[in-house]
């Protein structure tokens, strides 16, 4: 196969690939860049792979980093761009299953793809434009098939993460599990627990965003998969009905998180303790935790002020894609006008402060200053007195005079 047009990302690398040439060796984009190419998606990261040892790719090129020079990757400079260039290699054995415990460089292209996790990422491309498929990756491609490279338990052992990222790769290309390859993954997931939970994260997350979702979710729990991760093993049940029952794409991973999480019947609570597990983001945790919290609310009624009054406009377009997840009619842009609407957006917003409040009532500070605080910031929320100093003032002496403030 050859193709006849190059994605400007590979002819803006062509340069560094000729250099390469001509200075003897053999030099090839591979892996996923050369997959999407093919099955005309966006490319991401443009992979070069070359007979050059790491040391005589320093002395082709002027500007170079050693990023991974014992693995033989070397960091290529040119005016506007970088490429990451790797030496032909074999690996030796895995004892982590995650890495090996040395590598070889080799000049041959065969031996390089060979120790590739699937097919379809097993393909080399030249500089003009001839695919190299020593694998059979073009018919996998064609038939939608994610299929190991050689035995499918070998590359498993030598990296546990391959599984997931096949799992991945179902749910983003929307591919078919093949299946020795599939029984391959059922018999060696226990192999998962050797592998970090940022790693397995990474792959978890590209899942639930994944165009065949529910695919992937029902191979993650079939081949026992989700025994292997943070805290899914008590929800097999839970994580087939939602596999099976929510099929609509998912493109934001906060939104992603919350409806799993909703789908698995988790209160807003719930949610830090297991987004920890996960090694999670404290951002991540809060937003989910909110989204939680709103959804429960629209499920019962529509939103009031006070419930607007805890969003912000980064969370709002979430919210409205939960919302909509569950066919609850919150658009995006009305949510927005509700909330830019409100008279205030946070405390500080008040026309009033602690300060005014000790100095108008000759107190000194303590409880009672968030509890007047409090309903002012409410009454003002619910349309029942202005954001004015003076109104704000009376209504918290009336306040003060009929509740018990301590």
């Amino acid at each position: 196969m050859k193709l006849t047009y190059l994605p400007d990302e590979f002819k803006r690398a062509l340069p560094v690939i000729n250099q390469l040439e001509q200075a003897g060796f053999e030099a090839y984009f591979v892996g996923g860049c050369v997959r999407d190419a093919i099955l005309g998606l966006p490319i991401h990261d443009v992979d070069i792979a070359t007979s050059a040892f790491p040391a005589e790719i320093k002395a082709v090129f002027d500007r170079t980093i050693d990023v991974g020079i014992e693995h033989g990757t070397v960091l290529v400079l040119t005016e506007d761009e970088s490429y990451e260039i790797t030496t032909f290699r074999t690996e030796s054995t895995y004892q982590d299953y995650r890495r090996p415990d040395h590598v070889d460089f080799v000049r041959s292209l065969e031996e390089d793809l060979k120790r590739r996790d699937f097919t379809i990422n097993a393909l080399a491309l030249a500089h003009d434009g001839t695919v190299i498929d020593l694998f059979d990756g073009l018919t996998d491609l064609e038939n939608r098939c994610l299929r190991a490279v050689g035995q499918a338990q070998d590359r498993f052992k030598e990296d546990a993460l391959r599984m997931m990222r096949g799992l991945r790769f179902v749910s983003q290309l929307d591919f078919q599990l093949e299946e020795k390859t599939k029984q391959a993954i059922t018999a060696h997931a226990h192999l998962l627990a050797k592998i970090s939970v940022e790693r397995i994260c990474i792959e978890f997350e590209k899942l639930l965003i994944g165009k065949n979702r529910s695919q992937a979710l029902l191979l993650f729990v079939e081949t026992t998969c989700f025994k292997y991760c943070p805290q899914l093993a008590q929800y097999q049940a839970q994580l087939l009905a939602f596999a099976n029952n929510n099929r609509n794409e998912v493109a934001d991973m906060t939104v992603a998180w919350a409806l799993l999480l909703a789908q698995l019947g988790f209160s807003s609570k719930q949610v830090k303790p297991f987004l920890k597990a996960w090694k999670t983001s404290n951002q991540l945790c809060l937003d989910v935790q909110l989204l939680l919290q709103m959804l429960t609310i629209r499920q019962q009624r529509v939103f009031e002020a006070l419930d607007l009054y805890h969003l912000n406009t980064a969370i709002v377009p979430k919210l409205s894609q939960l919302c909509l997840l569950y066919q609850l009619p919150e658009t995006a842009e009305v949510l927005l006008q509700r909330y830019q609407a409100l008279p205030i957006h946070q405390l500080k917003d008040l026309a009033i402060n602690g300060h005014d409040l000790m100095t108008a009532f000759q107190r000194k500070g303590g409880s009672w200053l968030k509890q007047v605080l409090t309903l002012c910031e409410q009454a003002v929320l619910n349309g029942e007195i202005a954001n004015e100093k003076t109104v704000l003032l009376a209504y918290a002496k009336e306040q003060m005079n009929c509740e018990k403030i301590d």
